[in-house]
């Protein structure tokens, strides 16, 4: 109690002091343009996803416009050491989305290379994923997939250079059979995406569906 009158929480887009279990205060929260998809149907991330590689379902939770509240929560979760925000993203996405019959067999997430991990001391989509499967009732593997190598971010990486990575990506283990749920935080050019959707498509008879926190323009 004394840390919370010594250090409130503040809301992470206009610094108003809120409650200490909530992320923005309710006029910012207003400002947020969540995206209202259909998971189970038609929507412009599926569409985007379908010009990559197969895939069943596509869910993005909100957009990732410049300069946005969307933009500033990410940016905190992955730079500012504040891992816990992906529990609150958890819940927003727990609101919105029912997977019914079309439940997946298991959660993914995107992972870092080891280095890259070291050095921010957590990965920004372990909470939102675990808390996913806490409400879902669905297991999640952070060790299936394995990043092969140590990199620049992929929105600072050139486009001859995206184009000319390979084995990217690799599967740690034998999958198949498995309706798999790949989990990132922002969807832009969707070439992280792709990469892992094939390595995961080829291991066996899976299919693959998305879920990002956020999609860019």
């Amino acid at each position: 109690m004394i840390l919370d009158v010594i250090f409130p929480n503040r809301c992470i887009s206009c610094s108003r002091i809120i409650d200490g279990k909530l992320l923005v205060c309710n006029l910012c929260l207003a400002q947020i343009r969540f995206s209202h998809f259909d998971y189970h149907g038609e929507n412009i991330l599926k569409e985007r996803c379908k010009l990559l590689f197969p895939i069943e379902n596509a869910y993005a939770l909100m957009e990732f416009e410049k300069e946005s509240v969307s933009r500033k929560i990410i940016h905190q979760l992955k730079y500012q050491s504040r891992e816990k925000i992906g529990k609150i993203l958890a819940e927003w996405t727990h609101e919105r989305i029912e997977f019914n019959h079309e439940k997946p067999d298991i959660l993914v997430s995107v992972p870092l290379h080891p280095k890259k991990q070291r050095k921010r001391g957590y990965n920004q989509l372990h909470v939102y994923t675990e808390t996913l499967a806490e409400f879902y009732n669905i297991p999640y593997q952070h060790d299936l997939l394995k990043r092969n190598h140590y990199s620049k971010a992929q929105a600072l990486k050139n486009k001859k250079r995206r184009l000319e990575s390979q084995n990217t990506f690799s599967i740690t283990r034998s999958v198949s059979n498995q309706h798999i749920l790949l989990i990132d935080d922002v969807f832009t050019t969707g070439n992280t995406l792709s990469m892992i959707a094939w390595e995961i498509l080829k291991a066996g008879n899976n299919k693959v569906s998305v879920l990002v926190m956020a999609m860019d323009e």
